[in-house]
């Protein structure tokens, strides 16, 4: 009996095993009947256009850019509508008579009906020919209301990069341009944006740098075509994420005051906040129009740019490295100070010249200074004083106070070249040149001459750091997308305050005491008064027969020959909130050059605008009003710089 029960649990087991497997099954072959309906019924118009004679193709989709600001909003680089008119021969018929048509309302010329031509022939019948592009919008409104009668000619609308402030912005921004192939050597794996025919990107400046901000996504459209290649309709289309914004530290109004006050000169101008580091300013005249480089710049301006001796496509402001001349006396100063090498009371004796072994090396003054302290040294600029600091610290010692300052350092910035400059050492020189150095190699740096190298950023950041006493960096990026940068904290430099109060107080007299070198470019009002040091900077030799005859002056020797004009400054002295530096190449004396520039600008930042005429010396104020009414007068005549909408920016 037991057997027989067991036997008969089972097989009532296997039956429930054999159910269960049975409707697993059933569910299967339901899945799979399912989708084969839904293949050969549902989809079937999707698949069918996969065979044999036709095909889908995916497109990409060029993203929107993204846009960049200044610090009010103002749109320095911005997406216009490319309004163009396109030809697809297939449509057109006879292409020469299809041009006749158009030129009755848009003239062509002839090299452009030529190209055209050509490429019409180049190409597939159905692949279409840009005809015209960047056409105004009068003339595209005709074209378009006429195309019923201009058969295979279609108006089209698109996106185009645009500088609405032209060379005032141009070494900052920058400009987009087309793809080339070491562009795409450059990438290890290329973005497929860049493949897209006539796709651009940032050549130079922020355009540049924040190229992998500013690009965005690609979109993607799926395109029916035929066996051929000719597109049939378009399927679907997902779009891009266009580019995020960029908000730049940049004061437009100050840039393009700094740019117009050094007008004619080959120069450069940062200005710099001491608070957070944005640099307000970043100016290098003469500039281009970047404008050019986007519909396509013609050999005639591009020779013209390359063959200008006073560099219009150098970014003098970052990639310029000058010798700084006297401007470099405030590291030697506290380089000398923080060895106890010397008393800012103690005083050294200025003939006009430093014998070293069978070498005089001349102070700016020939008659001398006599006796100078550090203050007095600093106020009229001796020579003598920083050939005889130079000798007692060594140039270890000063390169280690120049690093620390921000010379000799390459600061972070979304700018391509920016200079190192060059704050020499020992060993350096043994490197570089397999030879010693020499005691005249650092006489020669005691006054930022000989190796000595340094960028106007550079000095900014220098000027910066010695009227607040901290590591400032500066700084281009204001914010991304709305979303603000903060700015890295600025550690107290190794400095013992009081050395930094000598320093300050040498260039508060240079500027601000009748027998300072930067006299003639104070401002009058106590609360705004500057502290600065002008620089001369030697690009010649001057021999022992031109010394016995009468040094030749500036004015009288070729542009290229003439000394460099340097001067950095911060203000208000009493509470320091901007630097400025100034370099003018072959300007001559930095007094005369430099100062009265950067007391310019420098007024401009501090007021927020124009400045009463009240802050300058009297003798000046005639020529400060006609400046100001000619520059009120060209703000007239410049796009509108009302700030974007907040959702823009």
């Amino acid at each position: 009996m037991r057997r027989l029960e067991f036997q008969r649990r089972e097989r009532a087991g296997i039956g429930r095993r054999g159910l269960i497997l049975l409707a697993g099954q059933l569910a299967v072959v339901g899945v799979l009947g399912l989708r084969l309906r839904a293949i050969q019924i549902e989809e079937a118009e999707r698949y069918r256009l996969l065979a044999d004679e036709n095909r889908i193709n995916i497109r990409l989709i060029p993203p929107a850019r993204g846009l960049i600001f200044d610090r009010a909003g103002r749109a320095l680089a911005e997406n216009r509508p490319n309004y163009r008119i396109v030809m697809i021969r297939e449509q057109a018929g006879d292409p020469e008579a299809a041009l006749d048509r158009l030129e009755e309302i848009l003239p062509l010329g002839e090299k452009a009906r030529a190209r055209i031509l050509r490429e019409i022939r180049a190409k597939s019948p159905f692949v279409p020919v840009t005809v015209a592009e960047h056409l105004d919008w009068h003339s595209f409104a005709r074209i378009a209301a006429n195309s019923p009668a201009l058969r295979g000619i279609l108006p089209e609308v698109g996106l185009t990069r645009a500088y609405p402030h032209g060379e005032a912005t141009a070494h900052v921004v920058g400009y987009v341009g087309p793809v080339s192939e070491r562009d795409l050597q450059a990438q290890e794996t290329p973005d497929p944006l860049l493949q897209i025919p006539s796709f651009q990107i940032g050549k130079t400046g922020v355009e540049n740098r924040m190229e992998s901000v500013l690009r965005g996504k690609a979109g993607i459209s799926r395109i029916e075509v035929n066996s051929v290649g000719r597109v049939m309709r378009e399927l679907d289309r997902t779009e891009g994420v266009a580019g995020r914004n960029i908000q730049l530290t940049i004061d437009l109004a100050l840039q393009r005051h700094a740019m117009r006050r050094m007008r004619g000169e080959s120069a450069a101008a940062v200005v710099m906040d001491l608070a957070s580091g944005d640099l307000l300013a970043l100016a290098s005249t003469p500039a281009f129009d970047p404008n050019l480089f986007v519909y396509g710049i013609s050999a005639r301006d591009w020779n013209a740019l390359l063959n200008d001796d006073h560099r219009p496509l150098s970014a003098k402001a970052v990639s310029g490295a000058y010798p700084p001349g006297s401007t470099f006396k405030m590291v030697v100063a506290l380089a000398a100070l923080r060895e106890g090498l010397v008393d800012p009371a103690e005083t050294v004796w200025c003939p006009g010249y430093l014998e070293i072994g069978n070498r005089r090396f001349h102070c700016w003054r020939r008659g001398g200074h006599g006796h100078v302290n550090l203050k007095e040294s600093l106020r009229a600029s001796c020579d003598v004083y920083y050939y005889e600091m130079a000798r007692r610290v060594g140039i270890d010692r000063i390169a280690e106070m120049a690093r620390s300052l921000g010379l000799g350092v390459r600061h972070d910035l979304p700018l391509p070249a920016i200079s190192e400059g060059l704050a020499p050492t020992r060993e350096w020189k043994q490197r570089t040149q397999g030879k010693p150095w020499l005691v005249g190699d650092s006489v020669n740096a005691g006054i930022g001459q000989g190796y000595v190298l340094a960028s106007p950023l550079q000095l900014a950041v220098m000027t910066a750091r010695i009227a607040t006493g901290r590591a400032v960096a500066p700084r281009l990026i204001r914010a991304i997308d709305g979303r603000p940068v903060a700015p890295e904290p600025a550690p107290e430099l190794d400095i013992p305050p009081a050395h930094l109060a000598q320093v300050r107080a040498g260039m508060r007299a240079a500027v601000n005491e009748r027998r300072g070198t930067a006299w003639g470019a104070r401002i009058i009002p106590r609360e705004m008064q500057m502290a600065g040091k002008t620089g001369t900077s030697q690009v010649r030799q001057i021999t022992a027969e031109e010394r016995r005859a009468g040094v030749w002056r500036n004015e009288d020797l070729p542009w290229n020959r003439r000394d460099h004009a340097l001067f950095v400054a911060f203000a208000p002295v009493e509470a320091p909130r901007l630097a400025v530096s100034v370099v003018v190449e072959h300007g001559g004396g930095g007094a005369a050059t430099a100062a009265p520039i950067a007391r310019d600008i420098m007024l401009r930042a501090l007021y927020g605008g124009p400045p009463p005429l009240s802050a300058y010396p009297a003798h000046l104020r005639p020529e400060i009003e006609r400046r100001q009414a000619e520059e009120a007068e060209e703000d007239l005549r410049l796009p509108d710089p009302a700030p974007a909408g907040r959702d823009r920016a």
